[in-house]
């Protein structure tokens, strides 16, 4: 065995380390808020380890490898220092592509979670990281975290374990289109409130911050309060996968919202359709979401996406976008609709398996290439 010595991450030269993911001024070590977040590397030798850091009250962190763009593992990490291995006894001279990623989403009800890489152990050479063709940006809930991709159907546990990056209709679609990519998702959440009629709940209130998901004084020291430098990474196309919780908290209970005592609730008519008032909101929440998201991407190609959990919504989401393009003449915007998960494709806690965000991805890489000529 050739001694491995070690190599901090800050002291690694842009061109021989592609970080993904959103990112602050923050980088040695550097905190990966979102799931798909992570680094990669082209190295030879025999040997490589990553050392990181993580913490967790009861939301523990999962990571994932891959070799060469091949799936090689995912594993826990309980709190503390972790020195991980990413392969051993390769051959020396060859060049291997390494990705080491978060699988876990940013957790918002865990102000603990937190997951640090510090730098590298090895006995090669950083070689330059080939640089991709494109790049997508990715808005959603809990179908863009990768909830239920992993685990059967039997499974309905609401944990870590079940949410990945790796089975991931975004990070398929990325890969497909040799594209580098952002996601920014939250499970329960929506464009307008959350699946229990929390009206805190939307990705519009946290979309301009590095990672405003994640609370606590500990993440807020890392960066993630911290506006986003748009201009640091324009996106070709930013897809939005909004609208399963709006619909869902039409059939849930009202919300007392604690910060201002209000009551909220999406409510339904005598006759079983949408209180219009209520659908309105999305409509309106809609405009402004697509108004901020031009903002700050002023050339991509906006697509909202919906449908892998029912197409409950599909009006009401086309009138949004409609709207915002009456009032807009932004035309760059378009709807798209992503086939529905059935019995033979759900994973666990009722949400897309593996299958599900296999067919989703494939649909959604022949519009893309439609649409922006790719």
């Amino acid at each position: 065995m050739r001694k491995l010595r070690f190599e901090e991450i800050g002291n690694i030269s842009e061109d021989k380390i592609h970080i993904l993911g959103r990112i602050g001024r923050q980088k040695n070590p550097l905190p990966l808020f979102f799931n798909g977040s992570g680094v990669e590397v082209v190295v030879t030798g025999s040997e490589l380890w990553i050392d990181v850091e993580t913490d967790s009250d009861f939301l523990e962190m999962w990571v994932a490898v891959e070799i060469n763009g091949a799936f090689i593992s995912r594993q826990m990490l309980l709190p503390g220092e972790h020195s991980l291995c990413l392969f051993r006894s390769m051959e020396p001279s060859a060049a291997k592509r390494v990705r080491f990623y978060r699988e876990l989403q940013a957790m918002n009800d865990d102000p603990k979670v937190k997951l640090l890489v510090k730098g590298f152990r090895l006995d090669g050479e950083f070689k330059e990281v080939p640089r991709y063709e494109r790049r997508l940006e990715f808005i959603g809930d809990s179908i863009t975290s990768g909830e239920g991709s992993y685990g059967s159907m039997e499974d309905v546990d609401w944990i870590p374990m079940y949410m990945s990056a790796s089975v991931n209709y975004s990070t398929m679609t990325a890969k497909a289109l040799n594209a580098d990519f952002h996601l920014i998702s939250q499970g329960g959440w929506g464009v307008y409130c959350g699946w229990d009629n929390d009206v805190r709940h939307n990705l519009p209130s946290v979309y301009e911050r590095v990672c405003g998901l994640a609370n606590g004084e500990m993440n807020k020291e890392l960066g993630a309060y911290e506006n986003y430098d748009f201009d640091s990474w324009q996106p070709d196309a930013v897809i939005v996968n909004l609208g399963t919780n709006d619909v869902t908290s039409f059939n849930m209970p009202e919300f007392v919202n604690p910060e201002d005592g209000r009551t909220y609730k999406m409510r339904m008519n005598a006759d079983g359709t949408r209180n219009r008032e209520d659908e309105l909101l999305i409509v309106n929440a809609i405009v402004d979401f697509l108004t901020m998201i031009r903002k700050h991407n002023k050339k991509a190609h906006i697509v909202w996406c919906y449908g892998m959990l029912g197409s409950d919504l599909n009006l009401v989401i086309t009138e949004g976008i409609n709207k915002y393009k009456e009032n807009s003449k932004d035309e760059n915007v378009s709807f798209f609709q992503l086939p529905n998960t059935t019995m033979e494709t759900y994973g666990s806690h009722m949400h897309p398996g593996l299958k599900s965000h296999q067919n989703a991805s494939v649909e959604l890489v022949n519009y893309l290439k439609y649409k922006l000529n790719w």
